[in-house]
């Protein structure tokens, strides 16, 4: 199945209108839902720097897609009444691109850089100076006529955001004044965005529905979202207009996508796991073949959210499952799993995490 294609996915799919995802986005920061840390900082920061009458500092989000981050970059501008550019990583491919985008920002604006940590190495030592002195050096000329030339520019704020923060360069990630994580939503939160975008949308919808939706929304606004537009097709196709537990379940189920918001797929990595490893340990090369995934799909895609809902688990020795998982595929728990998990969890941390994963 195609990663883009899963309706779980936290990425934005084709049959997400923009105009209609767009207006489902808080503008400002007290309309915002959840990361009340990320967000009561920049609170102060943003408060403090209108006081100064100076542009916001540097921002870097970082953590799974789907979070809002691209949403408080928006926010950010609006609170700081300035015009947001928006561009991504990939698409900036040469440096000549970044420096005409920097040179038509004008003072205090907003430019927001998603997947920065794809920017080349050319591209990202132009940034060195942009963000630091507010300014641009290139060489105009060849050989001994050649000549360095330093362009100014007005101050910006440049919001930038990453699924991988331990991709950026380190002189990079240094020139960001505030960095923030992003953690997964709890239930209770999913459940007010998914209240307040059914509003939004004009549909009325019970709280057990709101309360299911969040159960199986996978810990991300932009699923929690997707699911609820998807509900409304069905409702008003086969239901009464309004949303109701009963219809709710129905289109789930019809979608595929089980009580802990786990697809087809997701299901498919925990049974291998457990049928033909036993459980695990595995590497994750080892399940990337076996699935036919790239390792950073499942990385980046499937992993965030079982391990967070704790059906799967990080180990140097490699992936194990939980005994949530076997219980909720339906399996009984071997005795030998759960006395291998007791003994594979001794005290370790998360750098031993870390150097797993490179070692694989």
């Amino acid at each position: 199945m195609d990663t883009y294609d899963r309706m779980t996915a936290p990425t934005r799919l084709d049959i997400d209108e923009e105009y209609s995802e767009l207006s489902l986005r808080p503008r400002r920061l007290s309309e915002y839902i959840g990361q009340k840390n990320v967000t009561e900082n920049l609170k102060v920061f943003i408060d403090a720097a209108q006081l100064r009458g100076e542009p916001l500092d540097h921002v870097l989000f970082y953590g799974p897609p789907g979070l809002g981050k691209t949403t408080l970059a928006g926010i950010i501008a609006n609170e700081m009444d300035a015009d947001l550019r928006i561009t991504s990583g990939p698409a900036i491919e040469k440096a000549g691109d970044l420096v005409a985008i920097l040179s038509n920002l004008n003072y205090k604006d907003v430019l927001f850089i998603d997947e920065i940590h794809r920017l080349n190495r050319a591209v990202e030592e132009v940034l060195y100076s942009a963000m630091e002195d507010f300014a641009i050096d290139f060489i105009v000329g060849k050989g001994p006529s050649a000549r360095s030339l330093r362009m100014s520019l007005d101050k910006f704020t440049l919001v930038g955001a990453t699924t991988r923060a331990g991709s950026l360069s380190a002189p990079l990630r240094d020139r960001f004044g505030v960095v923030s994580k992003f953690e997964m939503y709890k239930p209770e939160e999913l459940r007010l965005i998914i209240k307040r975008s059914a509003e939004t949308l004009n549909v009325q919808i019970d709280d057990e529905s709101q309360a299911e939706l969040a159960l199986r929304s996978r810990g991300t606004p932009r699923v929690a979202n997707r699911l609820l537009k998807r509900v409304r097709d069905f409702c008003q196709v086969k239901g009464s207009g309004a949303i109701n537990i009963d219809i709710t379940r129905h289109t789930l189920d019809s979608l595929g996508i089980d009580g802990l918001g786990l697809e087809a797929i997701d299901r498919a990595i925990l049974d291998l796991i457990i049928q033909r490893f036993s459980g695990g340990p595995v590497g994750i090369d080892t399940i990337a073949a076996a699935t036919g995934e790239e390792r950073v799909t499942i990385e980046d895609v499937y992993e965030p959210y079982m391990i967070q809902a704790g059906l799967l688990h990080r180990t140097q020795k490699g992936r194990i499952v939980s005994d949530k998982a076997y219980l909720h595929l339906g399996l009984p728990v071997p005795e030998s799993a759960a006395a291998f998990q007791t003994s594979i969890f001794a005290p370790e941390d998360e750098a031993a995490h870390e150097r797993e994963d490179c070692n694989e």
